[in-house]
């Protein structure tokens, strides 16, 4: 079956408002978490063709990422620097009330045309819960906990005397207003277990996945997709992809071995320890990182493994077969983000609209 979407694919960046780059390496990177670089970077992606960034929610120091500006205030920030890049600000469920959650992004929602949305991370970092005093719950409870926030999120965004009964939040007759104006802002996820993939074909908008191949993608999207149309829902699909393009191939290929040669394996190795007990915690161990390599680790979320690295043309139809793989968004990441997200779109991008073009041509496939 055939998944791909006449729609143009979408694309996103991950907003470096964290230090240490995306990725675990002694390599040169030259990226800033600082809000001076971010708000620039942010123009340039808008002028080059990205629809989306995605800020970054930690709220401790580790694994390379020693300062760490907090995601829903530098989303605002970055939407104020702009006039159409929508900004997805991160939210983690246990350090957020959802009441706290709605109240935010409502207000940014108004101050900024409607641009912001949100992506509810259920948390794979337990360090971090337990030094800043949060309760640390089981894989499957965590999605359960996001699935009553994305609820109540709704809910008060579109009811007046919101009621609700969970195992995790309650409400009573809450009526939030300004509600945000329509339409009402993305929710987005993360995850590949289980329990993540029907949580999102339950209530989300959008479920990103980490890297994977084409074939890999379209088990996920079939799976998922198939979930949510027996809960009449939809959902869309981002892929996580790290982008090395340059003039050849051979030069894109030796920056990924000097990016691995250069890992830090002390910093892998303890990020690699947090998450694959958070991917090997769901019951199926199928989760984000559940069977990832040293190498795969060195960036952050199996970036690698989409293989968007090689010369324009090549990364250019590897998106393609992403999308045709049912993947509606690509989520990337860079080594020096400026001026990559600025060669990305201008070399790139257009490629991608060309070969989208020429198959809207070819009559389309029976499901």
């Amino acid at each position: 079956m055939s998944h791909a979407n006449r729609e143009a694919v979408k694309f996103a960046y991950w907003v470096p408002n964290v230090s240490g780059g995306l990725v675990i390496s002694n390599i040169e990177q030259r990226t800033s978490w600082t809000i001076d670089y971010n708000r620039k970077l942010a123009q340039i992606a808008e002028a080059n063709g990205f629809d989306y960034a995605l800020s970054q929610i930690r709220f401790t120091a580790g694994y390379g990422a020693e300062f760490q500006h907090e995601s829903v205030s530098f989303s605002h920030a970055l939407l104020e620097a702009t006039k159409k890049l929508k900004v997805i600000a991160a939210i983690l469920p246990g350090p957020w009330n959802p009441a706290l959650a709605a109240k935010q992004i409502a207000t940014i929602n108004h101050l900024t045309n409607g641009r912001v949305a949100v992506n509810v991370v259920s948390g794979w970092f337990r360090g971090e819960f337990t030094a800043i005093g949060e309760h640390w719950l089981d894989h499957d409870e965590r999605y359960r906990r996001s699935e009553e926030f994305i609820r109540a999120l709704r809910g008060i965004w579109t009811e007046d005397n919101f009621t609700f009964r969970g195992d995790f939040y309650r409400f009573n007759n809450y009526s939030l207003k300004p509600k945000p104006i329509d339409p009402q802002p993305e929710i987005f996820q993360g995850g590949s277990s289980r329990a993540a993939r029907d949580m999102a074909a339950r209530v989300s908008d959008w479920n990103f996945t980490n890297g994977n191949t084409p074939d890999q993608i379209a088990k996920q999207v079939n799976d998922i997709r198939q979930k949510a149309k027996e809960n009449d829902h939809s959902v869309r699909v981002g892929v996580n992809a790290f982008a090395i393009v340059r003039e050849t191939e051979e030069e894109a290929k030796a920056i990924l071995a000097e990016i691995i040669e250069k890992a830090n394996p002390e910093a892998v190795n303890a990020f690699g320890h947090e998450v694959k007990n958070a991917g090997k915690a769901s019951p199926e161990g199928e989760g984000n990182w559940a069977k990832s390599s040293f190498e795969d680790l060195v960036q952050y979320n199996d970036g690698f493994r989409s293989n968007l690295i090689g010369t324009p043309r090549q990364v250019a139809e590897r998106i393609v077969d992403l999308k045709r793989a049912g993947a509606d968004l690509i989520l990337l990441g860079f080594l020096h983000f400026q001026e990559e997200v600025e060669y990305f779109g201008k070399h790139v991008i257009p490629l991608v609209r060309e070969l989208e073009a020429a198959e809207a041509l070819q009559p389309v496939a029976a499901e």
